[in-house]
């Protein structure tokens, strides 16, 4: 795992000295802290001026991985962040085929994959990615993304100079970049409480979609995509029961044991829910010895969760490590989130993440992690809400105003998913389509709160089709008539690879450590979207085949223990430790100066918190997080 940079330019004047160009590299320095290096091509009239950086964590061939790395003669360049796991079957084609190797590692694989296939080598490569390349022959730059987007990857095009990197950081360190901030970002991140792809918070810069790759040369910039979850002739849904039961479980292995390739020390995420727990049962049948396992604990009981991973450790026979952190912990992240996120993202588990790998990483270098199996066998408990919703709006619509007048009147509580909380956001979805309701139900800033929100400057901008335009899109990229199943495609897309994947990617690699997600293996992911529901979500029994397949591999209370995110204390925070940040940070005179959201609305939401009228704490942690980066990139504000 890595960071990597990028600076190429036609123009002299825009070339930064070098101490601009190795501290844009240096800023990536988390991702990489084992080794650093860099391939500089001078300006001259047949080809612009190349700045590669690179900073390494060393995973595979230890002393033989060193990047920017090249093929025989020179020609090709390549940065590269994350891990190729077929490798080394890649390796053993492509010498077939005449290609001489130097060295062990998966990075030499990619130069002489794209010398082979150019740009179509990016769909031979299983693996979580971001690469980019540099064709000294066709003198063009090649950057990509791997299928599901676990590796982030950020670039930007201004006065004939383009730059990329791993982070945003590292962008905004060129003297020449504006730091503006895009309207429609902020919208959506209030919306969404993330920014999806291509959008980034700044106006001049953008991210390379998942399974997509770059090409920029003397034509300009064109982006394609190479791979599509959507497969309209699979015929997964023509095996039976026990066929697809099988089929899933020899993929799910083969991931894990790909996954468990390493030159350095390797653990497990184990928080003792299914996902995790099979990851882990998985592992500890293809290594000898234990398994070394992780997860955190916490002392609000309504928050822990750590009975369940002892008890899976236990039962699988893992080398299990826990902390028990408390509330000073997590509270000490927030002020520095800013620089662990590059942007605003509002899931507040990025906090009990951060921990977990920090402490992870005084074990090992790479972690397995259970991200992904609630998107591809329908795990959340929104899946099992939107049809109770549908039923709902059938026979009980014409009292909706009702019932929502007395949902207000429950008395509000500040334990985690409460079931107040739980009621009244089920209700503010109620009016809305399936795929809207979905984002309804995890955002912060629905359609008539956004406009309360924000700075009516700033709102009358934009329409609602421009909001949710991510919405529509990915409707008409996977028409299944299905509705549950194009809701698990909205949640792929949407709430795992510009969220889940995002948070986890900030929070390990700000510790230097590499999490790897089998149940994202691409053809896994293939399979599992197109099983039909009923073996996904079978009456009220969420991850069917997964639950059924795992009987023998783990014990009941796990299997079927309710789901359980990472919890953070939020709502009790505003009301304590964190009354005097919010305080200042939200304050009417701030927000007011800003420009950007509306002071007498934000001040009502701080309000009504403080005085227990309602639970607001995913609206203001929103707020907060926002005004804790635009303090941190934009101080003079």
């Amino acid at each position: 795992m890595c960071g990597i940079i990028g600076f190429l330019t036609s123009r002299a004047q825009n070339i930064p000295d070098y101490g601009v160009l190795m501290g844009m590299r240096e800023s990536l320095f988390h991702r990489g802290p084992d080794d650093k290096g860099e391939y500089i091509r001078p300006l001259d009239e047949r080809a612009p001026f190349v700045f590669l950086g690179h900073r390494r964590l060393s995973i595979i061939d230890l002393s033989g991985g060193h990047q920017p790395l090249s093929n025989e003669d020179g020609t090709v360049w390549v940065v590269f962040n994350g891990e190729i796991y077929n490798f080394r079957e890649l390796r053993e084609e492509l010498k077939g085929k005449g290609h001489q190797f130097c060295t062990l590692s998966d990075t030499e694989v990619i130069a002489h994959a794209y010398e082979e296939y150019k740009e179509n080598c990016f769909r031979y490569f299983n693996g979580m990615f971001a690469i980019g390349i540099w064709d000294e022959k066709g003198n063009r730059l090649v950057l990509a993304r791997d299928r599901l987007g676990k590796k982030p990857l950020y670039y930007s095009d201004i006065n004939e100079t383009f730059l990329f990197a791993s982070e945003l950081k590292a962008i905004l360190l060129y003297p020449a970049f504006p730091r503006k901030v895009d309207p429609l970002s902020l919208m959506k991140y209030l919306f969404y409480e993330f920014i999806p792809c291509p959008h980034t918070i700044f106006k001049d810069a953008k991210k390379i979609p998942a399974a997509s790759y770059l090409i920029w040369d003397k034509k300009g910039i064109e982006v394609r995509p190479y791979w599509s979850l959507f497969d309209p002739q699979k015929g997964e849904n023509i095996l039976s029961e026990a066929e697809a039961e099988l089929r899933m479980m020899e993929l799910l292995k083969e991931s894990v044991k790909r996954r468990l390739i390493s030159d350095v020390p390797l653990g497990v995420f184990l928080s003792g829910g299914i996902d995790s727990s099979a990851i882990t049962a998985l592992a500890q049948s293809e290594v000898p010895g234990k398994v070394k396992t992780f997860s955190i604990g916490f002392e609000d009981p309504s928050f822990d969760e750590s009975k369940y991973a002892i008890l899976a450790s236990k039962y699988i026979g893992t080398e299990h490590h826990e902390q028990t952190m408390t509330p000073a912990d997590l509270l000490n992240i927030v002020p520095g989130l800013p620089d662990i996120l590059d942007e605003p993202i509002a899931d507040a588990s990025i906090l009990p993440t951060y921990l977990l790998s920090k402490f992870t990483r005084k074990y090992v270098t790479v972690a397995l992690g259970g991200d992904g199996g609630d998107e591809l066998f329908a795990g959340y408990p929104t899946y099992l809400a939107h049809r109770f919703a549908q039923r709902y709006g059938q026979i009980l619509r014409f009292l909706h105003p009702v019932n929502t007048f007395l949902a207000g009147l429950l008395p509000v509580s500040d334990d985690n998913i409460s079931f107040d909380f739980k009621v009244k956001k089920f209700l503010s979805g109620i009016p809305y389509s399936d795929s809207i309701r979905n984002s309804v139900w995890l955002g912060s800033f629905p359609f008539s709160e956004n406009e309360k929100i924000l700075s009516q400057e700033i709102h009358s901008q934009f329409n609602r089709d421009q909001l949710i335009e991510e919405i529509s899109l990915y409707e008409k990229e996977y028409p299944d008539e299905d509705r549950i199943t194009q809701l698990q495609y909205l949640d792929v897309k949407l709430y795992l690879q510009e969220s889940i994947l995002v948070k986890v990617d900030r929070a390990s690699m700000a510790s230097s450590l590499e999490v790897r997600a089998p149940f994202l293996d691409y053809e896994l992911v293939e399979f599992a979207m197109g099983l039909p529901l009923k073996l996904k979500l079978k009456g009220f029994t969420s991850k069917y085949i997964l639950k059924k397949a795992m009987k023998n591999w783990l014990p009941d209370e796990v299997i079927n223990r309710p789901k359980k995110g990472f919890g953070v204390p939020i709502a009790k925070w505003v009301k304590g430790p964190l009354k005097e940040l919010f305080g200042d940070l939200l304050s009417s005179d701030r927000i007011r100066r800003e420009g950007f959201l509306n002071p007498e609305y934000v001040t009502i939401l701080l309000q009504d918190h403080l005085l227990n009228k309602k639970d607001n704490r995913k609206q203001l942690w929103t707020l907060l997080v926002w005004e804790l980066w635009l303090n941190r990139y934009h101080p003079s504000l």
